[in-house]
């Protein structure tokens, strides 16, 4: 991100720029702060914008070929095109003697480091990795939101906040701004402010549902399970993450046993570090036993409704009364 910021401070722009990673919001922002930097605002003969799978990189090629319009350079902006898991050998093979006039900037969720073309964009340019950030950085960052907003907020508060939001910087700040609008006459943002505003991620429902399934409240179980039908989450989608959650709390298990520090935990399965523990202590509730023949049973759950023995619904429902029984 620093090289980034130094070639839009020195304007000496690379003739490629990859953006990639699982944090959209950060992908977002420096593709934006690119565009600014690159492009005029009213011109339209040397700005092109593709989005979307299908692109004719023939048609790509053709026009990075095209000398720019009484401008200093072209700029082609391609997001999620899945060129750099296939299809991207010819656009490699351009990459190596493109047009010194023409700059691309590429936005993708998933690459393949292995791929042609992101061997040659890393040859020839820019690549960055917008991974999910961590938990000290996230913190920072939102007591910086909220400290140009006039307002502070406890390490306790914040920590709540992130348990709540998880580590999506877009869900972040879309909740912050939600926040700072309800504590508007308030200097200190507050456990109960969270609470009493912020949306709780489905995850942290199904951390809900399956803790009160371990303790033995089925029907407060099946209570948050309704919660989220009625909130229009398809039940498919409940099971892949309660099928995800018992995986976590199978590996955790496993782990915590061979003596993995929960840094090591964190990074392996992928899950933020101040997550660790609420992870850990809900493990200890269960058996590895019971956890295996729970991610078993999910598929099980699965195959029943993709065959059409069962109703989507039910599946669920029939899965939370006996998963763990």
């Amino acid at each position: 991100m620093q090289r980034i910021n130094n070639d839009i401070k020195s304007g000496q722009f690379k003739p490629v720029y990859l953006l990639f990673g699982e944090e959209r919001y950060l992908r977002r922002q420096y593709r934006d702060k690119l565009k600014n930097a690159l492009c005029s605002p009213d011109d339209n003969m040397n700005n092109h914008f593709y989005d979307g799978k299908g692109i004719s990189v023939g048609e790509i090629i053709d026009l990075a070929e095209t000398m720019p319009f009484l401008a200093e350079r072209r700029v082609i902006f391609i997001d999620n095109s899945g060129l750099f898991k296939s299809g991207g050998e010819q656009l490699a093979e351009y990459l190596g003697g493109q047009n010194d006039t023409t700059v691309f900037v590429f936005t993708e969720s998933e690459v393949d480091k292995r791929s042609k073309l992101f061997k040659a964009a890393s040859a020839n340019g820019c690549v960055v990795d917008f991974a999910v950030q961590d938990e000290n950085t996230l913190k920072r960052w939102v007591a910086g939101m909220l400290g140009r907003e006039g307002k502070k907020i406890t390490e306790n508060s914040v920590q709540f906040f992130l348990t709540k939001t998880g580590t999506d910087m877009e869900n972040i700040h879309m909740e912050l701004e939600k926040l700072i609008c309800y504590c508007m006459d308030k200097e200190v943002v507050e456990a109960g402010d969270i609470e009493a505003i912020c949306t709780t991620k489905v995850s942290n429902h199904i951390f809900d549902m399956v803790d009160a399934v371990a303790d033995k409240r089925t029907s407060q179980a099946l209570s948050l399970y309704y919660d989220l039908i009625t909130l229009k989450e398809p039940p498919m989608r409940i099971l892949f993450l309660i099928a995800r959650h018992c995986n976590i709390l199978l590996q955790i298990k496993q782990m915590k046993n061979k003596g993995y520090a929960a840094k090591d935990m964190a990074s392996t399965i992928g899950v933020p570090p101040f997550a660790v523990n609420k992870y850990l202590g809900q493990a200890q509730k269960f058996k590895t036993e019971i956890l295996r023949s729970a991610v078993e049973k999910c598929v099980e759950a699965e195959e029943a409704v993709k065959t059409g023995r069962m109703n989507d619904v039910m599946s669920v429902e029939l899965l939370l009364l006996s998963v763990f029984s």
